[in-house]
């Protein structure tokens, strides 16, 4: 399988909730290795998508809840064998719902569905595997619980699905590293 590097985050809310990106964050963007930057949606402006393009000449982006500009609902990306499918998360009720979510996914026929809207970062395999990079910015959600913190992640696609999950406390970014295999 052809493997592939995905930056992968969403929920900016710039600039109507934050103004920009952490810093921290925006060093990271510019020095880890990626094939792509997928947004799972909520950029509310045209200036965060010009942003991404200056990051990456390959960016898949889905239209959020928030967002007034015209992108699409869904993307499929197709890597090697594996199938990634990328919403945004308003279609699911409550919030991040896992059960709904791998429904959405077996729609569209994908291994990997990729979704935000939650603000909340959350990894899991079940019948499919279901990623959310929460808020990059880590502003307040209608759905999250407790406190926010800025997030994103750093995966890679191959025979499994690697990566690490990058929070922001205090100034200081927390990395997770995860490993899941995929369904066929």
């Amino acid at each position: 399988m052809v493997a592939m590097k995905f930056l992968i985050l969403g929920d900016t809310h710039i600039p109507r909730r934050v103004s920009r990106i952490p810093e921290e964050f925006e060093r990271l963007f510019r020095s880890l290795d990626y094939d792509a930057i997928i947004c799972t949606g909520d950029l509310t402006s045209e200036a965060v998508l010009t942003y991404l393009k200056n990051l990456s000449g390959n960016v898949y982006v889905v239209k959020g809840n928030m967002d007034t500009l015209p992108l699409p609902e869904s993307e499929i990306i197709e890597v090697g064998g594996a199938r990634i499918g990328v919403i945004h998360g308003y279609q699911v009720y409550p919030r991040g719902d896992r059960e709904q979510l791998q429904d959405i996914g077996e729609d569209m026929g994908v291994d990997i569905l990729i979704s935000g809207h939650t603000h909340s970062p959350d990894i899991y395999r079940g019948r499919i595997v279901l990623l959310n990079p929460g808020s990059a910015t880590g502003v307040w959600g209608g759905g999250a619980v407790g406190e926010i913190l800025p997030a994103f992640m750093h995966v890679d696609v191959e025979d499994s699905v690697k990566g690490i999950l990058y929070r922001l406390f205090k100034g200081e970014v927390i990395e997770e590293q995860f490993d899941l295999t995929q369904s066929k």
